[in-house]
């Protein structure tokens, strides 16, 4: 008798949880539709996987509305529960709260992280850059989306972006369609 694991008992694959943190700051408005629409495909694609929060003054978890079938129903849920819409930016203070209350209690933990924004930072770029190292530390991957970044010419040199590039896996333009297929495709193959 040697103790053999039937074949039939294979080990079942999960797909990585993923994280996507969108900003919907005044500076990212003309992308937050787009980007909101995203999320809904992709939390709809993975339900359980999956976890949505917006990023402005405040941290909005919008991981339940955006799990709605329809999209016209789930963008407006969404947009109702954001009290923050085309504020400012706190990019630091926003991730010390989702690391706080989220991230360091299991869904960052070997997670695919998104930060969808343009690195506009209004307050501390040294807390942005202490928190996303935190981020490093627990995420399996973390990508940063930047609508700013597909342009000719590009340079980070805004304050949040270069506080966080250090702490980014890969640094991604999220302007059109095929960027955001893009995003798929990396996202899927860490």
């Amino acid at each position: 008798g040697e103790p053999v694991r039937p074949s039939h008992h294979r080990k079942a694959t999960r797909p990585r949880r993923m994280v996507l943190l969108i900003d919907v700051s005044g500076s990212m408005s003309p992308y937050a539709d787009a980007l909101l629409r995203f999320a809904h495909v992709v939390a709809r694609g993975n339900p359980a996987g999956t976890e949505v929060f917006s990023l402005g003054t405040r941290l909005t978890r919008l991981s339940r509305a955006l799990r709605v079938r329809d999209p016209e129903v789930a963008l407006a849920a969404a947009g109702r529960a954001v009290p923050d819409w085309a504020g400012g930016t706190r990019l630091g203070e926003t991730l010390r709260a989702f690391l706080n209350r989220w991230g360091r209690r299991g869904v960052a933990r070997g997670a695919v992280v998104m930060i969808f924004s343009d690195g506009w930072e209004r307050g501390d770029p040294a807390l942005l850059a202490d928190q996303m190292a935190q981020l490093r530390r627990l995420a399996r991957t973390v990508l940063w989306v930047n609508p700013h970044a597909g342009a000719d010419g590009y340079e980070p040199v805004q304050s949040g972006i270069a506080a966080a590039l250090p702490f980014v896996d890969r640094l991604l333009a999220g302007h059109s369609l095929a960027t955001l297929q893009e995003l798929l495709e990396v996202a899927r193959r860490t």
